[in-house]
């Protein structure tokens, strides 16, 4: 039963990831109802590493996007490649000072279906309001290169609110924050993507390191069968997001978390 459910939560790390709709929120719900039978280490641990599933799906997919090293003869750095990275990093510095400093406070005090519900259900009105807001304005800035570093930093603040508040999503808050900002929809979806890759392989790294290297069999396997779940769902999951949002907007998902938010508290009898 417990390799069925890692599955499970797998395929639900893998859609949630990318949608602006919270995996960690979809996580912590799905805990809640159907609990894994395993220590409070390796949960808080397991939470966070399966992501890394969904991380190698972006860099696959995005492989020459990503790599800022060429065999061509002209040279061997792409300099465009080298700026997104340092801008990348910029945007990472909130979230990852947050992280380190007040990590374990913020996660013993926030991380509970309450929370969760209510962030779904408020960043799901703040999607509605962005896109209505948003409807007639064009967008500002069409290519990764021409995010600026003030706004990649911009959007490291928004990034911010979903470490600090679980059920916010961080691609939904970065997606909102690119938006905001004057980022098209599919540049605010990427650069959201690439953002991701040092976020979750650091917050791995701290979390594997908090729990030590002394995983059982059963639990290593666990891991890795989350994780390989994770990332062929990903795949799919990032390739129709990219063609949803050429011809749709985010009103879809800002009316799934406020119903989701409002059944997940009527289930567990907060109204």
């Amino acid at each position: 039963m417990e390799w069925i459910k890692t599955i499970l939560y797998g395929i639900v790390e893998g859609i949630t990831e990318w949608l602006p709709v919270s995996s960690t929120g979809h996580m912590i719900l799905l805990e809640k109802i159907m609990p894994m039978n395993v220590s409070e280490s390796f949960w808080n641990m397991y939470l966070v590493v399966i992501q890394l599933g969904a991380i190698l799906a972006v860099v696959l997919l995005f492989w020459n996007q990503l790599w800022p090293f060429t065999t061509k003869k002209n040279g061997i750095i792409k300099k465009d490649i080298f700026s997104m990275w340092f801008k990348i990093l910029v945007a990472c510095i909130p979230a990852a000072i947050v992280e380190i400093v007040w990590g374990d406070a913020l996660e013993a005090a926030f991380y509970n279906y309450k929370v969760v519900s209510l962030m779904l259900i408020l960043v799901g009105i703040v999607f509605l309001i962005v896109e209505r807001w948003n409807k007639d304005r064009e967008a500002k800035v069409n290519t990764i290169a021409q995010i600026t570093y003030r706004s990649a930093f911009l959007i490291g603040m928004f990034q911010l609110i979903a470490a600090v508040f679980p059920g916010t999503s961080r691609s939904g808050a970065t997606i909102i924050g690119g938006l905001v900002i004057g980022l098209s929809r599919t540049v605010a979806a990427e650069f959201t993507f690439f953002l991701a890759i040092p976020v979750m392989f650091g917050a791995s790294l701290m979390k594997v390191l908090e729990f030590g290297l002394h995983f059982t069999p059963v639990e290593l396997g666990m891991l890795l069968v989350g994780m390989l779940t994770a990332f062929l769902v990903s795949v799919a999951v990032i390739r129709f997001l990219l063609g949803y949002i050429r011809k749709h907007d985010f009103k879809p998902f800002g009316w799934y978390r406020i119903v989701l938010g409002a059944l997940v508290l009527l289930y567990f009898g907060v109204l």
